[in-house]
């Protein structure tokens, strides 16, 4: 017959999310959405944060309760005061994130819950209006401008990743309003560095519906926009992605010591499918032969004979590719720049060309003109010096002729 009585600490306080809810609409409604006095109400309030702090970001962002699942309205009461009500313009919404910014500065624990929601909002795109849509957009833009906390670009960019907001365009459309705004107050190089951070710098075509994925569907969309900053620099980084594999196939065959002709057609394919420029390919093969040289520490005549070997061996492949004057100049100038920034090279200059030349990859001409107008001034003085004696002989033999 002892009665046992319940501690108080262990009785649980059923949720009452919807008091709550309409507590932080009343502050709303009481100073009629001035955010300034909001903030220190709410400041002075007893309201239980910490146990509803997704519901306290549903009032800032819809005005009220949103249903679980959705981003319909509950019931009880709403405030005409919110992120979604307000116009489709920065300074509209701005004060929103800076508001937001202080609630979190007084009160940290919420960062949690402005991420819960957030990316629940994100997931649920298609349940927007498309101003609705831009707004939350430019509110995301201006949030990372804004470098409010509580918002890591992975809670952004990974939600939206949604298949059925990818194929619909929402996904795009949105990323398209976040880029334009965000790159109002800030660098392209700003916007690459969040991208890195969310883990979306190299994978911006994720956000294209299957139909537009592609470089090209790329490029035009942004140009529309007037995002060319941004095309250009997709374009740079497909290129260098373009570049890149090539060089890396080229040092495996040579490596390898693969056929001559067979590693001619091989570039050649590669220059012809990526579409890259002569000037590029002369530097990269130039690269690729140099670097394949087994150098010693110390011994130089070992250098001088293994670079000069190099040389003889893939002189061919160098010669398919130097098919102009231009081009034949550009290699002496990827020659200057190596044996100037490289110590154990200094003194191959001459000897180099001298051998490209005897290899008939290098003209006459090419040489003469770089010696008497060559632009590049790195080591210049140094390596016309050295190549005066070759070049007196050049000018003997003609006259000779």
């Amino acid at each position: 017959g002892t009665r046992i009585k319940t501690r108080k600490r262990n009785i649980a306080a059923p949720l009452d999310p919807a008091a709550f809810a309409d507590a932080v609409v009343q502050i709303y409604l009481d100073n009629a959405g001035d955010l300034e006095l909001v903030a220190k109400n709410l400041e002075s309030s007893d309201l239980n944060f910490s146990r509803y702090g997704d519901t306290f970001f549903e009032v800032v962002f819809t005005g009220g309760r949103t249903q679980p699942g959705t981003i319909k309205p509950d019931e009880g009461e709403r405030h005409p005061y919110s992120v979604i009500e307000c116009e489709a313009k920065r300074e509209a919404i701005l004060p929103s994130v800076i508001y937001i910014q202080k609630i979190l500065r007084r009160r940290p624990f919420l960062i949690k819950n402005l991420e819960n929601v957030m990316r629940r909002f994100l997931q649920s795109l298609e349940l927007f209006e498309d101003n609705e849509r831009k707004k939350l957009a430019i509110f995301t833009a201006l949030a990372f401008s804004q470098k409010l906390s509580g918002l890591p670009p992975e809670t952004v960019f990974q939600p939206l990743l949604k298949d059925n907001l990818v194929v619909k365009g929402l996904v795009l459309s949105f990323i398209t309003d976040f880029f334009k705004e965000y790159l109002v107050d800030n660098s392209l190089d700003d916007l690459i560095s969040i991208l890195k951070r969310g883990k979306m710098e190299d994978n911006l075509l994720d956000f294209f519906p299957s139909a537009k994925r592609s470089p090209e569907g790329f490029s035009e969309h942004f140009t529309k926009e007037g995002l060319v900053p941004l095309v250009e620099y997709n374009e740079k980084k497909i290129f260098e992605v373009k570049l890149k594999d090539m060089k890396s196939a080229l040092t495996t065959q040579i490596a390898e010591e693969s056929d001559i002709s067979e590693v001619i057609e091989n570039v050649k394919q590669r220059v012809k499918d990526a579409k890259l420029p002569d000037i590029e390919v002369v530097r990269i093969l130039w690269d690729v032969i140099m670097d394949a040289v087994q150098w010693s520490g110390k011994n130089q005549q070992q250098n001088a004979n293994s670079a000069l070997r190099q040389v003889k061996t893939w002189a061919k492949l160098l010669n398919s590719f130097c098919s102009s004057g231009k081009l034949e100049l550009e290699l002496m100038y990827k020659v200057q720049m190596q044996c100037y920034e490289d110590a154990k090279l200094m003194k191959l200059f001459p000897e180099i060309v001298k051998s490209l030349y005897d290899q008939d990859v290098l003209a006459e001409d090419t040489i003469l003109y770089w010696f008497r107008k060559g632009s590049n001034p790195k080591g210049r003085q140094t390596f016309v010096k050295a190549l005066e004696p070759f070049v007196n002989w050049l000018e003997e033999a003609e006259e000779e002729e």
